[in-house]
């Protein structure tokens, strides 16, 4: 039953065979915790949130159609489940996960390279978050998870162009923000 398509296994969680949602679980659930991680920066609040994406899923199962792909649907759910969390937590301070420098010294040109590499993933996570909400979103989906323009598209309820063109204006912008951040 592994090979069944993610639509197939949703429309079986629908007809009441829950157990299938395990298998959308294992298939999905770091691509949405990196979704949500690059979205927030908050490793623990994405964790959370995976876990209430998969719960709506369970929750709003009779509303899936199957008339697209099961992601459209799944990310629009995270979606949703972002901006509750957003607008429950707008006062809370925004915080990145920081990694301990200091484990990473140790050991000659190795290390040098890794701690570099480091570096640089971190201040493009800082530049993402600088990112408007629209364009880290898009980017993340585009970048991060994969999707094709169609998908966001649907996912956005917006058309295909308009991701295009959105995406574009997003690298640019994130461009602009890594080198001011860098240097």
């Amino acid at each position: 039953m592994d090979t069944l398509t993610d639509n197939a296994l949703m429309l079986r969680v629908k007809a009441g065979d829950v157990d299938r949602m395990g298998l959308l679980f294992e298939r999905y659930h770091r691509r949405l915790f990196g979704f949500l991680y690059h979205m927030l920066g908050q490793a623990e609040a994405s964790e959370d949130l995976v876990q209430t994406v998969f719960y709506r899923m369970l929750k709003y199962r009779h509303t899936y159609t199957a008339e697209g792909e099961f992601r459209t649907w799944m990310y629009h759910l995270a979606r949703n489940v972002l901006a509750d969390h957003v607008k429950k937590n707008r006062h809370s301070a925004h915080h990145t996960d920081v990694a301990d420098w200091s484990e990473k010294i140790g050991g000659g040109v190795r290390a040098d390279d890794i701690l570099q590499r480091e570096q640089e993933v971190a201040t493009l996570h800082r530049a993402l978050a600088h990112l408007s909400d629209d364009y880290r979103e898009v980017l993340v989906l585009s970048r991060f998870q994969e999707l094709k323009y169609e998908e966001i598209a649907r996912v956005l309820n917006t058309t295909e162009g308009a991701v295009k063109v959105r995406v574009h204006r997003a690298m640019n912008e994130l461009k602009t923000i890594y080198l001011r951040i860098e240097n």
